[in-house]
């Protein structure tokens, strides 16, 4: 089952001045359970792309399908409970809310979705257990390493149970160990429970673990290889 379909995407910004065409006729399907890899240089439009797919941005044309519902069109306030419900997000810089434990944390999109207090403190302690820091479940992100906060991250990104994650350079401020550490986790999930991971990455770690890779250039695919 598709859980992302775009056609023809574009995207122009400045279009009254001096139009930037940051994705030019963009056209692919993402699958169920797929472990894929957008890749290329700066300003090729990966994350402008990742923020159409999250309903974080607007295409100027063309179409885009989140678990077969038509989002293009959407207002901006449907969009909101629409990405509550449907997309987890993990981003470069953790964005995790300082104030919260690490469960806090976890837990905390499940509170939005009115989730009961007993099955979100459930869930979010089976998900730091599967991230390997339920040890860390009382602890502040500020007394966690990058690699653990990335963690958490990920745990959050899944508690609700989205149909797909996206992640926009994940691993670009975590060292060698605490990246293989998080892609080995979030590869078993892949297998395991059959998540659904988009990156934006300029990581050739993340592109040597990913099944499938789309390169962009100058707001184009120019390859879509499955290995």
């Amino acid at each position: 089952m598709s859980v992302i379909k775009v056609e023809n995407i574009i995207k122009i910004y400045n279009e009254t001045k001096i139009p930037v065409h940051a994705l030019n006729g963009v056209s692919f399907e993402i699958e169920e359970g797929e472990f894929t890899a957008i890749v290329g240089p700066s300003g090729c439009g990966k994350t402008t792309l990742l923020n159409i797919l999250g309903g974080l941005d607007h295409p100027t044309e063309g179409k885009v399908e989140i678990a077969k519902t038509d989002i293009t069109g959407m207002k901006d306030r449907d969009l909101i409970d629409f990405r509550l419900k449907n997309i987890g997000f993990v981003f470069q810089a953790y964005n995790l809310i300082p104030v919260l434990t690490t469960l806090e944390n976890v837990e905390f999109i499940m509170l939005l979705q009115k989730v009961e207090k007993k099955k979100r403190i459930e869930r979010a302690m089976n998900l730091l257990k599967e991230m390997g820091i339920a040890d860390k479940a009382n602890q502040r992100p500020s007394e966690l390493s990058g690699g653990q906060q990335q963690r958490v991250a990920v745990a959050r990104a899944l508690a609700s149970k989205p149909n797909f994650i996206l992640a926009d350079e994940p691993t670009a401020n975590l060292d060698s160990v605490s990246t293989s550490n998080l892609l080995d986790m979030m590869a078993k999930m892949n297998k395991d429970e059959n998540e659904t991971f988009v990156f934006s990455t300029h990581d050739q770690r993340v592109i040597d673990k990913a099944r499938r890779v789309i390169t962009l250039e100058d707001g184009k695919i120019i390859s879509d290889i499955v290995k």
